[in-house]
């Protein structure tokens, strides 16, 4: 269907007559249609990532609940995606709610430019979207799928530009990230994108593979790095979060940018715990998870509990490490 424009056009506008709760309800009934087709194996796979993640503490009926909440949210982000995408001018009004815009604002000011860090969480195009209304925005994505390829061009139709990983040479990706930078612009990164010769990290408390792009983006420029999250939290309305700003390069040198990848990872953790059922790799977060490796350095992550999501008023970067390692 996405590789279609005229049929997804025409589906768009019918969609648009049925009333917004009724809509609300029949993507609800598709994702548990959804959960049902996906079959034990998907499902049992699913339900352990969520429990190895999250701690076998977590009641199993919650886990359960959880479960079927993912199934859901992946069908009404994907209608948003394909049919409501089309309606997103002009309704930011009721749609999003803001967070904490002005640690953007205030980012921009010092002329560097600013990097969001963000999970794949929520309907991060929408974020996306949000964002290139109002600022200079690039980002980084993958469109080597054939299904996914008409989405991120439906989206930069939309005015949201992006660089494609997979088909830019690593060097010419570098370099427009820091023109863009440099121009005072605004790079979205998803920090949770996954490849195999991606550094070895930690997330969940375990071992994983994480691109360090942004940490060194943000060392070796001086660009501020903004922790940012958004979520559905009420129907087809999304809470978008602005963190506090954190300037690694006051803390970490172009050598330490695995101990900056992180503290960048423990936020994203974070958010995810925040609003589990709505992180988009569940599926298959196994894969990423590979043998225990050792770590050294102040930026070891403690999985022991659990901390706030939002952080404290850490006014630098010292302080803002403590927050996310603690």
């Amino acid at each position: 269907m996405t590789a279609n424009p005229k049929r997804l056009a025409q589906l768009s506008r019918w969609s648009g007559w049925i009333p917004r709760p009724c809509m609300l309800f029949l993507c609800g009934v598709l994702g548990v249609l959804l959960y049902a087709a996906a079959g034990r194996k998907l499902r049992s796979r699913i339900l352990d990532n969520l429990r190895e993640a999250l701690g076998v503490e977590r009641e199993k009926g919650r886990l359960h609940r959880l479960r079927l909440g993912y199934f859901q949210n992946l069908v009404i982000t994907l209608y948003e995606i394909v049919l409501e995408s089309k309606r997103l001018p002009g309704s930011a009004a009721w749609r999003f709610q803001i967070e904490g815009e002005d640690h953007l604002q205030e980012a921009l000011q010092l002329g560097r430019g600013a990097i969001v860090y963000t999970p794949h969480e929520g309907n991060f195009f929408y974020y996306y979207w949000y964002l290139c209304q109002k600022y200079p925005c690039l980002t980084i994505a993958t469109g080597g799928s054939s299904e996914l390829r008409p989405l991120y061009d439906l989206f930069e139709r939309m005015g949201c530009p992006g660089l494609d990983y997979d088909n830019t040479p690593p060097l010419e990706l570098l370099r427009k990230l820091k023109k863009h930078l440099a121009g005072n612009g605004v790079v979205f990164i998803l920090g949770d994108f996954w490849r195999p010769a991606f550094p070895v990290s930690r997330m969940f408390g375990k071992s994983t593979r994480s691109p360090d792009g942004a940490a060194l983006l943000s060392i070796e420029n001086q660009v501020p790095v903004i922790p940012f999250y958004g979520f559905r939290e009420q129907g087809f309305r999304h809470r978008l979060v602005f963190e506090q700003p954190l300037h690694l390069y006051a803390s970490y040198e172009r050598k330490q940018r695995g101990e900056a990848t992180l503290l960048l990872n423990r936020f994203m953790e974070q958010a995810i715990r925040k609003v589990p059922d709505q992180w988009f790799y569940w599926f298959n977060a196994d894969e990423r998870w590979g043998e225990e490796q050792m770590f050294s350095g102040t930026a070891k992550l403690k999985h022991d509990q659990e901390t706030q999501l939002v952080p404290g008023a850490a006014t630098d970067a010292s302080e803002q490490q403590k927050t996310y390692t603690a």
